[in-house]
């Protein structure tokens, strides 16, 4: 079954989809110095709950946006998602409160994961085999484009018109979205193929998954992997402003990291199958183990300056590349047990995980105190119990095997 839109088009257009996170996050970075002065002055270091709380409803909205859009099709669910996500954009544009400001992040990250769950779904029903991977591909090219460009976005739209008008372009980018896909493209998943919602069917998978020894420690190893992703966003903005007096030329750094770190895709690629996915992910862990380390020594040994601001960007960018070294091996390890129910194992991995990525996060960023000593402890933390985990998990698949 083949798009009626042209290929281009329709890449552009998940890519849209799939960029809604990212966007959601990143372009927020910038942000949270005015929404800590202006909402919680007592603390600004509570601001950073802005990027968590999305995220925790990200996870949470990942465990259902997969099923619904098997019972009711693709099109219903992105348009309710897009629906919610634009609502409570709305709502954390006029907050007054960080409280309500953190729940509508929440319902945020509930909807944004209608568009980037079921644009998956989408590429499943039109393509498959190796065509499916080629346009994957270059989604995933276009999707990295994001995480430079959106923080220098938001870094604009606060200098023209404060940092409420944020909300306002994720209205519009969500708007546009759910536009172009109702004016382009059909409903893909035909009425005869879809299946019921069941909620003790989910249950059931997640329970099976969890308890499969592979399985199960995959997606801790994946929350912890994703902890230590969202641990580096939630204080990056603080660093690189309070610790490093950089605040201007932050978008700027940030952009130039997410690109270099873009290209653990393409390494990945190039690894995995002489590798295996296992040992790649092993490997990374012990380099990421060995360098937050440093990192720590750096800052016990009193470093500061340049060379500790060089230190930061470097160690910062091995984190950001470790997750595009890891994050889809792991998710694959922790498929390959579980082809009969894959479309629901995949939204039961990515909720669990990202939820888990939370509960390891929140505390971590809390911790800030001014210095990156808190996140390169946290983030080393993370990183041993995720190789000590990879250590078991070899284990138990050796005596599977």
């Amino acid at each position: 079954m083949q798009p009626p839109i042209h290929r281009v088009e329709f890449i552009a257009l998940m890519a849209m989809m799939f960029s809604t996170i990212a966007f959601s996050i990143d372009a927020m970075l910038p942000a949270l110095p005015e929404i800590g002065a202006a909402l919680t002055p007592e603390d600004v270091n509570q601001a950073q709950l802005v990027i968590t709380s999305f995220v925790l409803g990200m996870g949470i909205g990942t465990l259902f946006t997969g099923p619904l859009s098997d019972r009711f099709g693709r099109r219903p669910v992105i348009v309710a998602g897009v629906g919610l996500y634009i609502i409570s954009a709305l709502v954390a544009a006029v907050a007054q409160t960080l409280e309500l400001l953190l729940l509508a992040r929440v319902f945020q990250g509930l909807g944004a994961a209608g568009p980037r769950v079921v644009a998956l779904a989408i590429i499943r029903d039109l393509y498959a085999g190796r065509i499916m991977a080629q346009i994957m591909s270059f989604v995933m090219i276009v999707f990295s484009l994001v995480p430079a460009l959106a923080p220098s976005l938001g870094a604009v739209i606060i200098a023209l018109s404060g940092w409420r008008s944020v909300f306002i372009a994720f209205v519009v980018f969500g708007s546009v979205s759910v536009i172009w896909m109702l004016a382009r493209l059909p409903e893909t998943l035909p009425k005869e193929s879809r299946r019921p919602f069941r909620l003790d069917a989910l249950w059931a998978a997640v329970v099976e998954m969890v308890r499969h020894p592979v399985v199960g420690l995959s997606i801790a190893v994946q929350s912890l992997c994703f902890g230590m992703l969202f641990s580096m966003l939630s204080s990056t903005q603080q660093i690189f402003d309070i610790t490093f007096d950089r605040s201007a030329s932050f978008p700027l750094w940030f952009g130039g990291i997410a690109v270099v770190a873009a290209s653990a895709s393409f390494l990945n690629a190039a690894l995995v199958v002489r590798l295996g996915m296992a040992r790649l992910v092993t490997a990374m862990l012990a380099v990421q183990v060995a360098l937050s380390a440093g990192m720590v020594a750096i800052l016990l040994g009193g470093v500061s300056g340049l060379p500790l601001f060089a230190a930061f960007v470097l160690w910062q960018t091995s984190v950001f590349f470790q997750a595009g070294m890891t994050i889809g091996n792991l998710n694959a390890i922790a498929m390959e047990p579980m082809g009969h129910i894959a479309g629901t194992a995949a939204s039961v991995i990515g909720s669990i995980a990202t939820v888990m990525a939370v509960v390891f996060a929140v505390p971590v960023g809390l911790m800030f105190d001014g210095t990156p000593l808190p996140l390169a402890v946290g983030i080393l933390a993370e990183a041993i119990l995720a190789l000590l985990l990879m250590r078991v998990m070899a284990k138990a698949a050796a005596r599977i095997a």
